[in-house]
């Protein structure tokens, strides 16, 4: 196995020899930073695609053998056969080369063999004469019922041939085309898509997804097709000499296999567009999640509102919610007195620093009153946006309930769109990440997939970054390598009981949490003003006295060979030094001044905006330009690379009043 998923990846076998063992004991992350010697510096990402080869070729291996001891069972095992089997690595084709000899409901092929007609078939195969009469049966009793009879079994032998279904559909792929045409009058997204023809290998992912939605609604009909030449191409490898009963037996098996290869080219197209849907959404919430933290921040927290009021929460710099309260400042209650002294109490009594106002409705009034506020009062406070997709979500979710069990769901919101801005990282794990906003049809892809594909982000992302392990909340501390959930609130548990953690080792006081959870997760757990200060660094404790020799200016060389460990830990340990802890997010917050358009209505062509990005899919970026609806700009007339929370400035240059959609293009 090791042999083949090197060759497939591309990487040499020794290498997918040790991950594999260690992967067995360990977890991914631990053997991408704290193993590097062994695997040559494999990343998070090759670790788990290795893993997921080795699973699947495990299952290959099991199903050869159930297939193999089938066949065997039935005597139907011949030398070139178990050869063909033995060769396959693909689950699809294993089951193409099973699928003549599998057990199914009884078909008119079937039929047509058991009342003696298979020799029949043969001759007709090889051009030989018939002589229909002396096979007559009760069933088959007429010229005209054994002539189907015969072309049922050709047809059947035609379409269940491993190496025909297999060049149908490499030729739909390569050649194939695929037609789509509009079942309904109404104006609907999907009239691009109306009297649509395009080269099946010429098709973008989103497009794939965007006709599957299209079809899936009733909107679109969709077909596959291929030149009549191929057609031809595929009865000629069967080998039978062209006459009217062979012709009528190959068309009869072409209406059996073009559907079933139809569908399966369709699953084929739809998962390389699920795939790359995933990714895109992966590395948007990538990119989100490590949004640099802004540190030190002593904030006021709006969730705005219109009739039921402006939700605020005051956050110390440690996301502690200190007080909170409902005002009214917009429309329909205008309440800029009572609401200007409250934020003004609030700001002088806490000594507060920063203003975070949500993204979402009415984020414009309480931007205009915000901004009057500070004017008016000459105050040293400044203010940002937090785009405030999931805090709902995570408002009645069991972690919002667990921490402020007493608070109403509209004040743990506003919680949430602070501390998003204090801690990204740490507040958006809470939030299953569909709900954030990002990435393309994600509601249309395999969601078992793509929620697998997000949690290993966000453990990647948090591994990576580290964790506090005195500030940490249990749902963050669940992403932690090796740290299972119910370890996680036992861990919670015990910084209660002993106030804080000064040493890493006392995780192995915590019942349950043994040598071995311990050993996976320490090295990306910090501790700040700890005992030791390397405990802040993602050093491993294994790794300690490597690390404290290195400080004593010891000769690099003499400690290799001393500790037998590789240059690529020792890089890694050297850098760790250097940084000393230091917080790799790299992007910030900026304030983004909106102008005075607060509706869709007050939009023209030809009005220039700024905006946030918020979203990065293949055909745009969606942004955020202060109003309920998000601002599009298509992928042609981007001139660079964008990136989520990127600002720039755009123009209007189209407006769908009926679907509420807005064109923009950079400025």
């Amino acid at each position: 196995m090791e042999k083949i998923i090197a060759r497939g990846l591309n990487l040499e076998e020794w290498k997918v020899k040790n991950a594999i063992s260690l992967l067995k004991e360990n977890t991914i992350h631990f053997v991408a930073r704290y193993r590097k010697d062994q695997t040559g510096g494999l990343n998070e990402i090759t670790l788990r695609e290795i893993e997921k080869k080795y699973k699947y070729l495990e299952k290959v291996e099991k199903l050869k053998k159930k297939i193999l001891k089938t066949l065997e069972k039935e005597r139907k095992l011949t030398t070139s056969l178990r050869k063909k089997i033995q060769n396959s690595y693909n689950l699809t084709e294993l089951e193409d080369i099973y699928l003549p000899y599998k057990k199914r409901k009884k078909t008119k092929a079937d039929i047509a063999i058991e009342n003696g007609l298979l020799p029949l078939a043969e001759k007709a195969c090889k051009n030989q004469k018939i002589d229909i009469k002396t096979h007559y049966t009760s069933l088959f009793n007429t010229k005209e019922k054994i002539i189907d009879g015969i072309t049922d079994i050709l047809a059947q032998k035609f379409a269940h041939n491993d190496i025909i279904r297999k060049k149908l559909e490499l030729i739909l792929l390569e050649h194939g085309h695929i037609k789509c045409q509009k079942k309904i009058k109404e104006k609907t997204k999907y009239d691009t898509y109306d009297k649509f023809e395009r080269k099946i290998k010429h098709l973008k992912e989103h497009n794939i997804l965007s006709i599957n939605r299209g079809e899936k609604e009733g909107v679109l009909q969709v077909k596959l097709y291929i030149n009549k030449k191929h057609q031809e191409y595929l009865y000629s490898l069967t080998k039978w000499e062209q006459n009217k009963i062979i012709r009528k037996g190959l068309e009869k098996g072409w209406k059996l296999l073009f559907p079933s290869i139809e569908k399966r080219v369709r699953n084929t197209l739809t998962k390389k567009a699920e795939d790359r849907a995933i990714k895109v959404f992966a590395e948007n919430l990538k990119q989100l999640l490590l949004t640099k933290p802004l540190r030190n921040k002593r904030l006021i927290a709006i969730d705005p509102g219109n009739k039921t009021g402006c939700k605020i929460a005051i956050l110390d710099e440690f996301g502690n919610l200190l007080d909170y309260a409902i005002i009214f400042p917009t429309s329909p209650h205008l309440d800029f007195e009572n609401s200007e002294k409250k934020v003004l109490e609030f700001i002088e009594k806490y000594h507060l620093d920063l203003v975070v106002i949500g993204n979402g409705t009415a984020s414009r009034e309480v931007q205009k009153f915000i901004v009057s506020l500070i004017k008016k009062h000459k105050l040293d406070i400044k203010y940002t946006f937090s785009n405030e997709a999931g805090a709902s979500v995570y408002s009645t979710s069991d972690i919002a309930i667990e921490e402020f069990p007493d608070l109403d769901p509209t004040i743990r919101s506003a919680v949430s769109i602070g501390r998003r801005i204090q801690d990204p990282m740490a507040e958006l794990v809470k939030i299953n990440p569909k709900s954030l906003g990002i990435g393309q049809y994600q509601h249309d892809v395999n969601q078992k997939k793509l929620d697998e594909e997000l949690k290993n982000v966000v453990s990647d992302v948090v591994n990576l970054v580290g964790v506090d392990l005195n500030s940490a909340s249990s749902k963050l501390l669940e992403y932690v390598s090796g740290i299972t959930p119910s370890i996680a609130k036992k861990i919670i548990k015990y910084r209660e009981k002993i106030g804080k953690f000064t040493e890493r080792k006392q995780l192995l006081e915590i019942d349950g949490l043994g040598k071995k959870t311990y050993t996976q997760c320490a090295g990306f757990l910090r501790i700040k003003d700890g005992k030791n200060p390397l405990e802040a660094t993602g050093i491993h404790p294994e790794h300690y006295n490597i690390a404290e020799e290195i400080l004593k200016n010891q000769n690099i060389k003499e400690i290799s060979e001393k500790y037998n460990i590789g240059n690529l830990t020792l890089d890694y340990i050297l850098n760790e030094l250097k940084n000393m802890g230091k917080d790799l997010r790299n992007s910030s917050h900026e304030a983004i001044f909106y102008d005075n358009i607060i509706t869709f209505e007050m939009l023209k062509v030809g009005t220039i905006l700024k905006g946030k990005v918020t979203n990065i899919t293949d055909f745009g970026v969606f942004l955020d330009i202060g109003l309920k609806e998000s601002g599009f700009i298509y992928k042609k007339l981007l001139n660079r690379e964008m990136k989520i929370n990127d600002i720039i400035k755009v123009e209007v240059i189209e407006l769908d009043k009926e679907l509420r959609h807005i064109k923009l293009k950079p400025v």
